[in-house]
């Protein structure tokens, strides 16, 4: 089973809507795929109109109870473990854990899945706490969603710091530009200044109306319209990820 962990520091840089359209797309191309909403405010779960069982929290989530709170999707070979609004407190909870588990919790959670998965995507919140460090160490690629913009580049450096902190692969991360609207001239300065790191990928997601309306339509955007530019890219970036998966 591959991880995949969408992350930033930052909110508003379009962590999960990249989340939900990876996830159709890798279910779309046959892999057997888990979305998992790590985020309290539960947006992944709402474009699915999923929620989590009353009885489903964060302490039920880091005691392994997992599977049965699994959900499935209207899309094939795509099912979604919801957020909960407890998630909020899952710092405190793993705080309170042993030293030696308490940054290995979340991979040690998602482990037995592996049999049934052959990815799993994080939906990540925007922090930087212990919970980062646990998807840091989840992750078997890290994907961070960058505006063009300096606050969203300040982020993706605070990310590499905690990588130098943790001691882990840097190789893992990889960064793309998200919400791209090329009538920006610092939009278009920013990517051709950066673009030429191998930390990017050569795939970038615009700034589009189809992919804001998925807060109204309640699914991915390849689901309404496969052949739209949004799709398109989403897909391009689902396989451009897969490849640098590979070398990670």
């Amino acid at each position: 089973m591959k991880t995949v962990s969408i992350y930033s520091s930052k909110g508003g840089v379009g962590k999960t809507a990249t989340a939900v359209n990876l996830a159709y797309a890798a279910s779309v191309s046959g892999q057997r795929t888990l979305l998992c909403d790590m985020d309290s405010q539960g947006a992944a779960s709402y474009y699915f109109r999923i929620k989590a069982k009353k009885k489903f929290n964060s302490e039920k989530l880091l005691d392994g109870d997992i599977a049965k709170n699994i959900r499935g999707t209207d899309f094939v070979h795509l099912d979604l473990l919801p957020a909960h609004f407890s998630f909020r407190n899952l710092d405190l909870a793993l705080n309170e854990l042993s030293r030696k588990k308490r940054r290995q919790a979340l991979a040690r959670l998602f482990a037995p899945l592996a049999e049934d998965y052959d990815i799993l995507i994080l939906d990540c919140p925007p922090n930087l706490t212990l919970l980062s460090e646990n998807i840091i160490e989840a992750a078997d690629i890290l994907v961070c969603p960058v505006i063009p913009t300096t606050l969203s580049l300040i982020a993706l450096e605070q990310l590499l710091k905690l990588f130098i902190k943790l001691d882990a692969d840097k190789n893992k991360i990889i960064a793309f530009f998200s919400m791209v609207e090329r009538r920006k001239s610092m939009h278009l300065a920013i990517m051709d200044k950066y673009s030429k790191y191998s930390l990017f990928l050569k795939t970038s997601i615009p700034f589009l109306a189809e992919i804001e309306k998925m807060g109204i339509l309640r699914q991915p955007v390849g689901a309404t319209a496969r052949q739209s530019p949004a799709a398109r890219q989403y897909e391009k970036l689902w396989q451009e990820v897969m490849q640098r998966s590979v070398r990670a």
